[in-house]
């Protein structure tokens, strides 16, 4: 029943792998492997966008420092008619009109101090003439305008830390986390990459074996059907060695269809278009196992200190004792202190009966400061229970020591998992060595029982049982070592020292 099943899938299997000898072959190495997931991994690709991003939010976040300009302009007029003096005198009508403008500049500066510039320019004209001012009439002009800076500087509250310097400094946290968040996608990226190409070379390798089990079939089947022609053989021998090629052929394509189906794992973690190319890849590199030098203590520090989770629960804390340190800074009573300097001036023109007069000119006496003004004073301004503040800044006492309580949880926890891939590195390495013996020992084994059945002294059933013990054992050597080699790698994720293993620089933009 076991023999038809395995004809059956190689019926159905046969025509859709035989397709795949026509693609064009790539062979590849780990390290070409690596750079093109760099390059091309989609994972990758859209990580690289997430601390980007980050990066501009906190660029925005700079905008509070940013200076606001203002400028105002206007015009004013009036006309009243003119008022009875005495009977039969009324006096002219008047005329009045004011231009005045208007600029400030204000903002806040890193050390929370804000400051306030502003100037103004007044010009009123009034006039008895109806409108137009001529020599024979009485009008005036005034011209108004000053100068004046402030400074106010927090004393307690919002002096050490404040809104703005808050975001920006947890901003910077941030952008560091989602840097790591790139490296860990990195990492994970190429250590999938490195499973991936340890089993397209199993793949490979179990397909080359399987080859030989079916070579190894179709000989003693050849060499079945002489001894039967010659009558040194039962019939019943040649069919068991019929089903033998037919179960082999099975397997093989079998192992091809992983081999396939292995090349699209690896090739999918290399492309943004998988589509694009119908190549199929065929690993370089020999997977050779040798000796690996385990230290628990050194691995548990690189865990400990590299781990990009790590680095992020760590940043996370530090992000936590910013908010602390903001919380506690607005406990504080609002203690401001206030600076001003400012000069103004005034200057003016009348005309009358032909005359005209002034009294100097506006911007001589700006420039001058003629006339000054300054002052400096504190303001004292705080809640009398202060019930918001005070809960809040509990709340973060608590969230800081439940962080830190988290990281203590993920120190234990990568602690576990790196000793348990130790574990398993160290126990693949060893079933490297039994599966080797093994596979020795079922070729010795194999070839004395030949040698047995070509001198009459065995049957053919033992030597197609031993052929089929060979070809398992063989099986087994290559998942052992394909094991190996992927305990390897999951112990370098573990590290977070994968990148390192393989020679590259992650570089975060400061």
């Amino acid at each position: 029943m076991k023999q038809l099943s395995a004809l059956a899938a190689a019926i159905l299997l046969a025509p859709a792998l035989a397709t795949a000898a026509d693609r064009p072959v790539k062979a590849v190495s780990i390290d070409e492997c690596i750079q093109q997931a760099l390059q091309k991994n989609l994972d990758i690709r859209i990580a690289r966008y997430v601390p980007d991003l980050t990066r501009i939010n906190l660029e925005g976040a700079y905008g509070a420092y940013d200076p606001n300009f203002s400028f105002g302009a206007g015009y004013d007029f009036n006309r009243s008619a003119g008022s009875q003096l005495a009977p039969g005198i009324i006096s002219p009508p008047i005329e009045q009109d004011q231009d005045n403008f208007n600029s400030g500049l204000n903002g806040l500066l890193p050390t929370g101090t804000r400051y306030d510039l502003r100037g103004n320019v007044l010009r009123n004209r009034g006039d008895r003439s109806g409108g137009a001012i001529n020599p024979g009439d009485w009008g005036y002009f005034d011209y108004f305008g000053g100068a004046s800076a402030t400074l106010t500087q927090p004393l307690l509250k919002n002096f050490w830390i404040d809104n703005a310097r808050w975001t920006i400094q947890l901003g910077k946290k941030t952008v560091s986390q989602d840097e790591q968040l790139l490296r860990l996608q990195i990492i994970n990226t190429a250590t999938d990459v490195l499973v991936a190409y340890y089993n397209l070379a199993a793949a490979r390798q179990n397909e080359m074996v399987q080859e030989k089990a079916l070579e190894l079939a179709e000989r003693s089947l050849a060499e079945n059907k002489k001894r039967v022609e010659v009558g040194a053989m039962a019939p019943l021998e040649e069919k068991q060695a019929e089903a033998q090629v037919a179960s082999s052929k099975a397997d093989l394509l079998s192992a091809r269809q992983s081999y396939r189906i292995a090349q699209n794992t690896l090739k999918s973690l290399l492309t943004d278009d998988f589509g694009g190319d119908d190549s199929q890849l065929e690993p370089s590199e020999k997977l050779v196992p040798t000796p690996y030098v385990f230290n628990r203590q050194d691995s548990w520090h690189k865990g400990l200190t590299m781990r990009p989770d790590i680095l992020q629960s760590k940043l996370e804390l530090e992000k936590q004792h910013i908010t602390l340190r903001f919380r506690k800074n607005q406990l504080f009573p609002q203690l401001d202190m206030d600076a001003s300097y400012g000069a103004s001036g005034r200057s003016s023109r009348w005309f009358g009966n032909a005359t005209t007069g002034s009294s100097g000119d506006l911007f001589d006496q700006l420039a001058d400061r003629d006339n000054p003004r300054y002052g400096v004073g504190v303001t004292l301004s705080f809640p009398l229970s202060n019930r918001a503040e005070r809960n809040r800044y509990k709340a973060s006492k608590l969230e800081s020591e439940r962080l830190l309580l988290r990281l203590k949880q993920l120190e234990q926890t990568i602690m576990v998992s790196i000793d348990n891939s130790i574990l398993n590195a160290q126990t693949a390495f060893e079933r490297v060595e039994a599966t080797k013996q093994a596979r020795s020992y079922a070729e010795q084994a194999l070839d004395a029982e030949q040698k047995k059945l070509e001198n009459g002294k065995s049957t053919s059933f033992v030597v197609l049982r031993l052929q089929r013990d060979l070809t398992l054992a063989r099986s087994d050597e290559l998942r052992a070592v394909a094991d190996y080699f992927r305990a390897l790698a999951i112990l370098h994720r573990d590290e977070g020292a994968t990148l390192d293993s393989l020679g590259i620089q992650f570089e975060t933009n400061k």
